[in-house]
């Protein structure tokens, strides 16, 4: 039996990589060969949901803005959580020895997060008619 050396099994991510990004340059490189390129003052410009942009885009935002943004990845984190409870349910039993224990356990988890998603209700942060800001 022969034996290779150890770099060798780092050998097929090497050419995952390479396919990666050959295919990334052969696409571009293709996309800019068959295009049609035909620049002008209108596609020059910004483009921001089909509106022009008015004013400067180093606005200031509120508050709120980022108190939202944070939420919405908390909640979001929080949802990711119950993926691998997902996965493992039907062999909690076996593992923690009691047959409703990973459903107990699901549903105070849950609540938790609904008191959280009750308290930012309560406290109106996700009431943008309020919002006194410069959005």
């Amino acid at each position: 039996m022969q034996t290779y050396p150890y770099i060798w099994n780092y050998l097929p991510l090497v050419l995952q990589i390479l396919v990666a990004l050959g295919l990334a340059c052969g696409m571009v490189g293709v996309s800019f060969l068959v295009g049609k390129h035909k620049n002008s003052r209108t596609k020059a410009g910004p483009y921001e949901c089909g509106m022009d942009p008015v004013g400067d885009a180093r606005g200031r935002f509120t508050v709120r803005f980022y108190m939202v943004a944070m939420l919405f990845i908390l909640f979001d984190v929080e949802a990711v959580f119950m993926l691998p409870w997902a996965v493992i349910f039907r062999r909690l039993p076996a593992i923690t020895g009691s047959k409703m224990f990973g459903f107990w356990e699901m549903l105070v988890y849950l609540g938790f997060v609904a008191v959280g998603l009750f308290y930012v209700w309560k406290k109106g942060i996700l009431d943008w008619s309020t919002d006194k800001g410069d959005l």
